[in-house]
């Protein structure tokens, strides 16, 4: 009995192998394999390997070696039908039967496979000829070197109508095999056929085991309808269900422990010649659900790079949304947001690999991408509005199939919200963020940063912290609740900024003292000069929350909403000063501390805005 090959290779796919042989062999994780000992032979060092990501297994001692079907035959006795049904029952597939017209397809499919195959290597000659200067040139100032032409198999077609089909015919290849394969258009009307990538540079597009399945063309006419051009749907090319490079990539992958998804050929090849070799691309179309699955396999968190532009930030949306039903535990998406107007092939380019290195590794889990979407620019100054975000991202977690995924999402939404919308009793982790390097915990300071030249500091009004600082003078409870965020504000240096440690270091050293015995320990402690300067040039308090007869629920919201808005104006002045930097500086960590910086200042104007609605 026969099966046809589509279906083996789904399910040597769905079934683990490891999965299988672990029913009767003790295995370990070894690495990126599993060993045992082996069931095929007596032996007490274990010579046995299983590699799932290879599909399949080998005996250093007996030899014995195979896939998934495989050692279901050998280690249950099964013929070979036998144990493809046997499997497919437990992967859930329903087993097809070869039919004479399945067989016919499938000689038909290796056929159309030639064709291509000689396609590709027509194209490759042509680069190399007199024709393919205009190509050579473009490839060369897009900085690939011959190497890198001849591993991805780039080639020209040439600006005529008829060449690769004279070619082709000369080959022997029938004219209704080129027009099946997408490499001949026939025209309605009956005309002759003619070709259909002329004048462009040419790029093989390869299935999962190599194969040449289809063509990707870009234009070197400025005035060409399409800049690139890709083939139809064959019988061989479903461009939703392929991925650019995924031979080549899926190797790297193993190697690189992950595998990134970018745009577009060309940023495919720049990231190999720079070394960074584990890059597919869909094919001119948004990530299907077919090729996240693709990705999966190659990886639990692939890495979706995307432009920094409002195009790739719209992309990047389309491809959470899609992902979100697909969710399993420990299967993710994570994103990577060039900085605006660059792309990968820009960047490493412009940078080198280390540069495209830190924006893979600054990728964000889509967790971040789903609260982004959802609150950038988003008002929070009613219960209703505030009510709405919720509801709106309950809603994007309830996509979530996996009843596992979809509970911690909820948890996850509903923790940060809690932070958002707390007016007092929780400090903002923006507030963490926004702590100096070094600082520690604020009852336990840890080691002072290096020394170094202070930065120039904004021009604040110090009315603010004075009031900050009277405030916790006369009510020390608030550093129990609150220490956290009053270390993380940045005084500008000098008496206050000096008084303000002082004050943190001794409350941390004797809590739950009142407001006058905490004064006059800190007199006794040599500051007494400090505090009368402090009262003395403040004169009267103004701001309620620092005076001693004030309600301390009173105290704690009008101290918190001071706290805030003093964070605020920090960060704002952050925030200018990056996007100024953005204007002489592309490195890659500037533009991440911008990104970073605008949505830290988003965060924290809506906690102000909702902190004065209360």
């Amino acid at each position: 009995m026969a099966f046809p090959d589509s279906f083996l290779e789904e399910l040597r796919n769905r079934v683990p192998l490891s999965g299988v042989v672990g029913r009767s062999v003790r295995l370990i994780k070894r690495g990126r394999e599993f060993t045992g000992l082996c069931p095929f032979h007596n032996e007490k060092t274990p010579s046995f390997t299983v590699n799932d990501d290879k599909g399949f297994f080998h005996c250093f001692g007996c030899g014995a070696h195979g896939d998934v079907i495989g050692f279901a035959m050998r280690s249950s006795g099964l013929s070979f039908p036998e144990a493809v049904e046997q499997l497919a029952q437990e992967a859930g597939l329903a087993v097809p039967r070869l039919r004479p017209e399945d067989r016919d397809k499938a000689e038909q499919s290796a056929t159309l496979g030639k064709a291509l195959e000689e396609a590709a290597k027509w194209f490759q000659t042509q680069l190399q000829a007199n024709a393919g200067v205009e190509a050579r040139a473009y490839l060369q100032r897009r900085g690939l070197r011959q190497e890198t032409i001849e591993r991805f198999r780039l080639g020209y077609a040439p600006n005529s109508r008829t060449a690769l089909k004279e070619a082709m015919l000369a080959r022997g290849i029938p004219e209704a095999l080129l027009i099946e394969s997408g490499l001949l258009i026939k025209p309605e009307d009956g005309g002759a056929t003619y070709d259909r990538f002329r004048h462009r540079v040419m790029f093989p597009i390869g299935d999962r085991r190599g194969r040449v399945i289809a063509f990707g063309g870009r234009a070197l006419d400025p005035d060409a309808p399409a800049k690139y051009l890709n083939s139809p749907e064959t019988p061989l090319f479903h461009k939703g269900h392929n991925l650019y490079n995924h031979a080549i990539a899926r190797e790297a992958a193993r190697e690189a422990g992950g595998v990134v998804v970018v745009e577009g050929y060309m940023d495919v090849i720049a990231l190999a010649q720079a070394g960074i070799g584990h890059a597919v691309a869909p094919l001119g179309t948004a990530l299907t659900e077919d090729q996240m699955a693709l990705l999966w396999r190659m990886s639990n968190e692939p890495i979706l790079c995307f432009d920094g532009d409002s195009a790739g930030w719209r992309a990047a949306l389309r491809a959470a949304d899609r992902a979100l039903p697909l969710l399993e535990p420990g299967r993710s998406f994570r994103f990577a947001i060039l900085p605006g107007g660059q792309d990968p092939d820009d960047l490493v380019r412009g940078q080198g690999r280390a540069a495209m290195e830190q924006i893979l590794s600054a990728a964000l889990p889509l967790a971040d991408i789903l609260w982004r979407k959802e609150t950038e620019g988003r008002p929070l100054d009613t219960p209703e509005r505030r009510a709405a975000l919720d509801a709106a991202l309950m809603g994007l977690a309830n996509q979530i199939k996996s009843p596992a995924v979809q509970n911690h999402y909820k948890d996850h939404f509903r923790g940060r919200l809690r932070t958002l919308f707390a007016p007092a009793r929780q400090f903002s982790p923006n507030f963490q963020a926004g702590r100096r390097p070094g600082a520690g915990n604020w009852r336990n300071p840890g080691p002072l940063p290096p020394a170094s030249p202070p930065p120039p500091q904004p021009d604040r009004s110090s009315r603010t912290e004075r009031a900050l600082l009277i405030a916790v003078l006369t009510h020390p409870w608030l550093l129990e609740e609150h220490g956290e965020a009053f270390a993380a504000l940045a005084f500008p240096q000098g008496p206050l900024d000096s008084l303000k440690s002082r004050i943190l270091e001794e409350a941390s050293r004797h809590p739950g003292l009142d407001g006058e015995a905490f004064t006059a320990h800190l007199r006794q402690q040599g500051l007494g000069a400090q505090l009368d300067l402090l009262i003395g040039e403040t004169g009267r308090v103004l701001e309620p929350f620092a005076r001693a007869g004030t309600a301390p629920d009173k105290v704690e919201r009008g101290w918190w909403q001071a706290v805030q808005r003093y964070r605020l104006t920090e960060l704002e002045q952050e925030l200018a000063a990056a996007e100024a930097d953005l204007a002489n500086n592309t490195n890659p960590e500037a533009w991440q501390r911008f990104m970073a910086l605008k949505a830290e200042v988003g965060s924290a104007r809506s906690q102000v805005s909702i902190s004065d609605q209360d």
